[in-house]
C-alpha cells in the first residue's frame, strides 16, 4: 500500500521536504496559491515525478494549466538522493493574463526506509514485501511467523527464555523473528528529524524486541543486543544509518493465542518531522509490519514416534516389561521417568500433551502441561524443557480443577475433510458434561480457551462426564491404515463385547472364564455374564452415550461406518461422589499406545478358548488386517484397577507435520 502524506506550501517560500520512496506527497495546489490564481505551471529535476489530479483536459496548453477543479499534484520520487536537497519542484502560479503572481519551492531529500520482516515465508527477509503490514491464511497468503520463545537456552537454571529481558547466548536468536530495516540515503537525516519504532500497549505484554547493536556501542555479553521494545518502553528511537544500511532487529514471542489475544502482533516504524521549538513534531511516513504467532499444534497416533515415556513405579515391573520390549522391538527411545521424580504418579498421558511450534526458520516441540499437577507435576518442566523444547502450561484455581483436566481427556485426530472443509493437522478432541447437565465436570475453561485460540485444529467436545475418570481415552483412539482416509477410528462397545460373549456361548464355550489365573481376581463365566440383566442394563446405558459420541465424531470429523472399528469392551457402573460413572469391567482395550505399526494393547484376560483369550483374538481379527501389529501388557493390577490403562501411563512424542499450519484455509470472523 502507497504512503500518502499531505504537504501544506506557501507561494514565495523555499521549503526543505524529506521525501521517502514509495510514497507520495500531495499538495492542493489552490490552498496555497496566491489571491487571483487562474492557472498554474510545474517545473522539477529529472529525478522527480509528479502527476496533476484530475488530469488537465488534453487541448490544455502544457506550459499553464487552469486552476480549475481543485488539482492535487502528486508527487513521487524513484531513487534515494545522494545529499541533502539535491532536487528540486518548483510550482508557479498565474493571474488571468499569465501574468507571474507567485511561486512555491520544494527543495527535495529522498531517503529509503523500509522495515521489513519475512512475510512471503520463505526463510528471508526480503525488502519492501507490498503485503508485509497484513496476514492471510493459505498457500497464497502472506505475512510473517513469530514464535514464543518457551525453550530454555540457559544451563545454569530452569525458567523459559521468554522469563528473562535479555539475550545471553546468541543461539536464542535462532527462537526469534528477524526484522530488518533497510535504509539509504545521504549519511545523514536532516536535522530535527527521527526514526520512532513503536508497539502498542496490549502489544508489549507479548512481544519484547531487540536489535543488533551499532558501532560502537558496548560489547558486554548481555549488550550485544540490546532489548528496544517491552512493557517498560512502547517506542524508542532508532538510529538512521544511510547510504544502503541495514539493522537487524530480533521480535520475540511471549504468549501463545488465548481469550482475548487473536494471535496478531503490529510493530510500526515512523519517520517524524520537527514543527519548530517547542512545538510536537509529527509523523510525516510510517511502515508497519504484522506477525502472527505460532499456534501450539498437537500430533496425532498417525503420525511417526520419536520417543515414549512411562514411569517407574514399586508395582508396576510387569508393565515395564511389556513396554522396554514393544518399544524396543518397534524401534524407539524409551524414557523412564524414576520413583524421586514421580513420586508414584504413574499417569504420564495424564500430566502432560506433546506438541510443537513452527515457523519458516525454526521448529521444535513444545510440552503443555497440565493443571492436575499430580505428583508428576515437576517432570515437564525439570525434565523436558530445554534447549529447543519448550514447555507451556494454564494456570486454573484449585478448585476448578477435576479429572477431565487430566490430559487422557485431550486428543486430536489426525487430518481430515469435512463436507468440503480441510484439516490437514486434524481436530482436537476433549471430553466434556453433556450439554443440558448442571452438575457435570466439565475441562477448565482457560485450558479450553487455549485450546480454541490455537484455531488451526478446531477442537470438538464430546461427552464424556459418564465416566467415572472422565476421559476420552476410554471409549476412543485412531490407528493408522493403507486405505480409506489413512486411519481407524476405534471406539469401545458394549454391543461389540456382547456379541462375542453370546457368540462363545453358542459355540459351547460359555463356562469359559475371565480373569482366570489373576490373583485375587474372582473368575467370571461368560454365561454368568450374559444372565446378568442389571450388567447388561448398565452396558445399554454406555453404549447410548458412545453413540451419542459416535454421531459427533461422524460428523465432525466427515467418517462413514467403514471408517470405524467397534472394540468388544464392556462397562460396569459404580457410585462416586452420589453419581453413577462407568469404568471398564476388564482393561479396556480401546487404551492402547500406538507406535507406528505396532499397537500396546491392555491384556484383557478374557476367556480362554483353543488355548487362547477370545478377546485378543477378536482385536487381532479387527486389527492385524490393517497392517496392525498386536501386543498384549499385562497392566491388570499396576494400572486397570486403579481406572487407567496403557495409554493413560503412557506418553509419546512424535515428529511433527510437514504440513506448514500457515497454509491452512480459514475463514477469520
Amino acid at each position: 500500500m502507497v504512503y500518502h502524506r499531505t504537504l501544506r506550501v506557501d507561494y514565495d517560500k523555499t521549503v526543505s521536504v524529506l521525501y521517502v520512496v514509495g510514497s507520495k506527497i500531495n499538495v492542493n495546489l489552490n490552498r496555497s496559491a496566491p489571491p487571483g490564481s487562474k492557472f498554474f505551471s510545474v517545473k522539477c529535476s529529472p529525478s522527480v515525478q509528479y502527476i496533476i489530479n484530475p488530469t488537465p483536459a488534453e487541448e490544455t496548453d502544457i506550459s499553464t494549466i487552469p486552476l480549475t477543479n481543485d488539482p492535487v499534484l502528486l508527487i513521487s520520487m524513484t531513487a534515494a538522493s545522494e545529499e541533502e536537497n539535491d532536487n528540486k519542484l518548483s510550482v508557479w502560479y498565474y493571474g488571468e493574463d499569465k501574468e507571474v503572481l507567485g511561486k512555491a519551492v520544494l527543495h527535495l531529500t529522498a531517503v529509503e526506509i523500509s522495515l521489513d520482516v519475512d512475510a512471503d515465508r520463505d526463510g528471508i527477509v526480503e525488502k519492501n514485501n507490498p503485503n508485509k503490514g497484513s496476514w492471510k491464511w493459505g498457500p497464497d497468503g502472506h505475512g510473517a511467523v513469530l514464535l514464543v520463545n518457551c525453550d530454555s537456552e540457559t544451563s545454569k537454571w530452569k525458567r523459559p527464555d521468554l522469563q528473562q529481558n535479555y539475550i545471553s547466548n546468541e543461539s536464542d536468536l535462532k527462537d526469534m523473528t528477524k526484522m530488518v530495516l533497510r535504509t539509504n540515503g545521504p549519511t545523514e537525516l536532516p536535522e530535527g528529524y527521527r526514526l520512532i519504532m513503536y508497539i502498542s500497549q496490549g502489544d508489549s505484554e507479548r512481544i519484547r524486541v531487540y536489535r543488533s547493536t551499532y558501532r560502537g556501542e558496548g560489547k558486554g555479553k548481555w549488550e550485544k543486543y540490546p532489548l528496544l521494545l517491552s512493557a517498560r518502553a512502547l517506542s524508542q528511537e532508532v538510529l538512521y544509518l544511510g547510504k544502503e544500511a541495514e539493522t537487524n532487529f530480533y521480535v520475540e514471542g511471549l504468549q501463545f493465542a488465548d481469550k482475548g489475544f487473536d494471535g496478531l502482533i503490529t510493530i510500526n516504524l515512523s519517520l517524524f518531522e520537527p514543527i519548530g521549538p517547542g512545538i510536537p513534531e509529527r509523523p510525516i511516513f510510517t511502515d508497519t509490519v504484522v506477525l502472527r504467532v505460532s499456534p501450539w499444534i498437537m500430533t496425532p497416533n498417525t503420525l511417526n514416534p520419536i520417543e515414549v515415556y512411562v514411569c517407574s513405579t514399586d508395582d508396576n515391573n510387569q508393565f515395564l516389561r511389556g513396554m522396554r520390549s514393544l518399544v524396543a522391538r518397534s524401534g524407539y527411545r524409551l524414557k523412564i521417568c524414576h520413583e524421586y521424580m514421580n513420586r508414584g504418579d504413574r499417569w504420564m498421558q495424564d500430566e502432560m500433551e506433546f506438541g510443537f511450534v513452527d515457523s519458516p526458520h525454526k521448529q521444535f516441540p513444545v510440552v503443555l502441561d497440565s493443571p492436575r499437577d499430580g505428583c508428576l507435576v515437576d517432570f515437564p518442566y525439570y525434565e523436558l524443557l530445554g534447549p529447543d523444547f519448550g514447555y507451556v502450561t494454564r494456570e486454573a484455581h484449585k478448585r476448578e480443577v477435576n479429572t477431565l483436566d487430566s490430559f487422557g481427556n485431550l486428543e486430536v485426530s489426525p487430518p481430515v475433510t469435512v463436507r468440503g472443509k480441510s484439516y490437514p493437522l486434524g481436530r482436537i478432541i476433549i471430553g466434556v458434561a453433556f450439554p443440558i447437565a448442571t452438575q457435570g465436570r466439565n475441562m477448565t475453561q482457560v485450558v479450553q480457551d487455549f485450546l480454541w485460540a490455537q484455531k488451526v485444529q478446531d477442537p470438538i467436545a464430546l461427552f464424556s462426564d459418564w465416566l467415572c475418570v472422565g476421559h476420552v481415552d476410554e471409549f476412543l483412539s485412531f490407528v493408522p491404515a493403507r486405505d480409506r482416509k489413512g486411519f481407524r477410528l476405534l471406539l469401545a462397545s458394549p454391543d461389540a463385547g456382547y456379541k462375542l460373549f453370546r457368540r462363545l456361548q453358542k459355540e459351547g464355550y460359555g463356562q469359559s472364564e475371565l480373569f482366570d489365573g489373576l490373583k485375587d481376581e474372582k473368575p467370571i463365566p461368560v454365561d454368568e455374564i450374559l444372565e446378568d440383566e442389571v450388567l447388561r442394563d448398565q452396558n445399554n446405558y454406555v453404549q447410548s452415550c458412545i453413540d451419542w459420541n459416535r454421531d459427533v465424531l461422524k460428523r465432525e470429523l466427515g467418517l462413514d461406518e467403514g471408517d470405524i472399528i467397534d472394540l468388544p469392551i464392556l462397562f460396569k457402573l459404580v457410585e462416586i461422589d452420589q453419581a453413577m460413572r462407568a469404568v471398564a469391567y476388564y482393561p479396556d482395550m480401546v487404551n492402547m499406545i500406538v507406535l507406528g505399526k505396532n499397537l500396546g494393547i491392555p491384556k484383557p484376560f478374557g476367556p480362554i478358548v483353543k488355548r487362547r483369550c477370545a478377546l485378543e483374538t477378536e482385536m487381532c481379527n479387527l486389527l492385524e488386517p490393517l497392517g496392525l501389529n498386536c501386543t498384549f501388557i499385562d497392566d491388570f493390577t499396576s494400572y486397570h484397577q486403579l481406572q487407567g490403562e496403557v495409554h493413560c501411563g503412557s506418553n509419546v512424542r512424535r515428529e511433527p507435520f510437514d504440513f506448514k499450519w500457515w497454509n491452512m484455509v480459514l475463514d477469520e470472523i
